[in-house]
């Protein structure tokens, strides 16, 4: 079975019987990103022949929920299952002004970093378009934001480095923003990476294109190769330099992540470093305290040396603190390993 969500308005027409008139895959199109159909049938615009044979060859390509925990604070962590049997995660978290959608681009993370249990998984392998747009579709439709209108935030901070799976990226993006599909503007939009050098200049070329977050979690090169091996390959020095020549669009910061070690990463003398390394640049900083699991020698620093902390950056440049969501259900930002259980019951 062809899955149909994930292709554009031409591979719609290509997939489309011979002879059907072009205007047939404006309408598929329309049906998939705009409608959400789940189902053939609901394509009644379509001659009943033309559904019974798109029913007989293809699948919509909607994903279907194997597990869903529900956290005390609103969050709900989803385990999605895959054509393929594989599950990936995807996170919902409710606010007032709007709701946040983390999403994942791959199976698992090759990246690495010592702080993260996704780490621990290894890479499995990467998401296509459709599998990065289905979790989008299936998290607002479960929880009703197509109906309230709220605004929709995109964060691409799941499972994976979206730069290491930048083509299916970027076609999930260009579907997600289309004005005649789901809509979402590119400025709701952000790719996470923890460096990827030549991938940022590609994804700084990109239209539509999202925003751009940095996982920095370092404020030397030395400490930096110990927390993300990754720094081995794309230095420190690089990627800052790679920062400054990135094309910030006028409206637009850098974002650098940098989650709080304990006693490793989060000293006065480490502020005033990210101070010194981020000055020439437009950017903003999110604080992360390590958010803990099992497998993870690191500790969690105390709220006011994360205070602390913020204060000496936050003299320089906008900085924030991250507050973590979702954590009794191991939804919160470095938690997602498909864990079974939260300490959470299961939603049904």
């Amino acid at each position: 079975m062809i899955p149909l969500i994930g292709m554009d308005a031409e591979e719609l027409r290509a997939v489309l019987p011979a002879g059907e008139p072009a205007f047939r895959a404006r309408q598929l199109y329309d049906a998939l990103y705009r409608r959400r159909v789940s189902s053939f049938a609901e394509i009644t615009e379509f001659p009943a022949k033309l559904r019974e044979r798109l029913s007989a060859e293809c699948s919509l390509g909607r994903l279907e929920r194997a597990s869903r925990f529900e956290s005390r604070d609103g969050t709900r962590r989803y385990l999605l299952r895959l054509a393929d049997g594989r599950t990936v995660e995807a996170v919902f978290m409710p606010e007032e002004a709007r709701d946040t959608l983390c999403i994942s681009t791959q199976v698992g993370c090759p990246v690495d970093c010592k702080f993260c249990l996704t780490a621990l998984m290894g890479l499995e392998r990467n998401l296509t378009a459709g599998e990065i747009v289905g979790q989008v579709l299936h998290l607002a439709e479960d929880n009703g934001l197509w109906a309230r209108g709220k605004r929709i935030n995109v964060v691409m901070m799941g499972q994976g480095e979206p730069l290491l799976n930048l083509a299916a990226v970027l076609k999930a993006a260009r579907l997600l923003c289309g004005p005649r599909g789901v809509g979402i503007s590119p400025r709701r939009i952000t790719v996470s990476t923890s460096g990827i050098i030549p991938r940022m200049a590609e994804l700084g070329q990109a239209e539509p294109r999202p925003k751009l977050a940095v996982s920095l979690n370092a404020s030397t090169e030395e400490q930096r190769r110990e927390l993300m091996p990754i720094t081995r390959k794309y230095p420190l020095r690089d990627l800052i330099e790679a920062c400054r020549a990135y094309p910030l669009r006028p409206w637009e910061r850098l974002t650098f992540e940098y989650v709080l070690l304990k006693d490793v990463n989060d000293s006065d003398a480490d502020a005033r470093r990210v101070v010194r390394l981020l000055a020439p640049l437009r950017c903003k900083v999110n604080l992360i305290a390590l958010n803990p699991g099992p497998g993870i020698p690191f500790e969690t620093p105390a709220p006011e040396r994360v205070a602390a902390f913020q204060a000496i950056v936050k003299r320089s440049m906008p900085c924030f603190i991250r507050k973590p969501r979702g954590l009794d259900i191991y939804a919160a930002c470095g938690q997602l390993k498909r864990m079974e259980s939260g300490l959470a019951a299961p939603g049904s």
